[in-house]
């Protein structure tokens, strides 16, 4: 028998591998988003170290994998609004931000309030600070990675979409994001068996 006091927040949260990324395009392998965000998480979690490491920097690479686990938590509520839908234009994109905040007070409401308070701060993370920063990096990193993987399969709709993202990525202009862009990504193109 349940208890009377229950919170469904990580029974949402669970719901993320129902949820399906890159919904306007033929993919030969689907990803949803609780896998993108370990991916996600991963990479900004190395981001993380490269610039600790390589740069001298004072990243946490703690927190921003935190962060990346969570950055799409409240697609739950949402869904995954395909790129092209969301920045449409300039209503558009602040109508979706709109929605983007109200979904994450919702999952917010799905807590005790005891705990409300350690996860407000996850969910609206400053998208400007480092951490921040470096999980927009590897959100990136890792469209670019899909495309890799979708051309490599022989799938061509991921072209244009891959020489945009490439685009973007470089926008970025974070030394660590080239380090592992030279260092890491050309292994993707790889087979398992190059791979060894």
């Amino acid at each position: 028998m349940a208890d009377k006091d229950q919170y469904s927040f990580f029974a949402f949260l669970s719901r993320m591998r129902h949820i399906y990324r890159w919904s306007l395009m033929r993919n030969v392998n689907r990803e949803n988003i609780m896998e993108h965000s370990l991916q996600v998480a991963m990479i900004a979690h190395g981001l993380a170290v490269i610039n600790n490491k390589i740069f001298g920097g004072n990243a946490d690479p703690e927190k921003t994998a935190l962060l990346a686990i969570y950055h799409d938590s409240n697609e739950t509520i949402t869904g995954d609004l395909p790129t092209p839908i969301k920045y449409f234009n300039q209503g558009m994109e602040s109508s979706y931000k709109d929605l983007e905040t109200i979904s994450k007070h919702k999952l917010l409401s799905l807590l005790p309030e005891e705990l409300a308070e350690s996860y407000k701060e996850i969910l609206f993370y400053d998208e400007t600070s480092l951490e921040g920063r470096l999980v927009k990096a590897a959100d990136r990193i890792c469209a670019y990675i899909k495309c890799v993987e979708e051309l490599k399969a022989g799938n061509a709709e991921f072209q244009k979409a891959q020489q945009s993202i490439l685009k973007r990525i470089l926008g970025l202009n974070l030394p660590e994001i080239d380090y592992f862009m030279n260092h890491f990504m050309y292994p993707f193109c790889l087979t398992l068996d190059e791979l060894n």
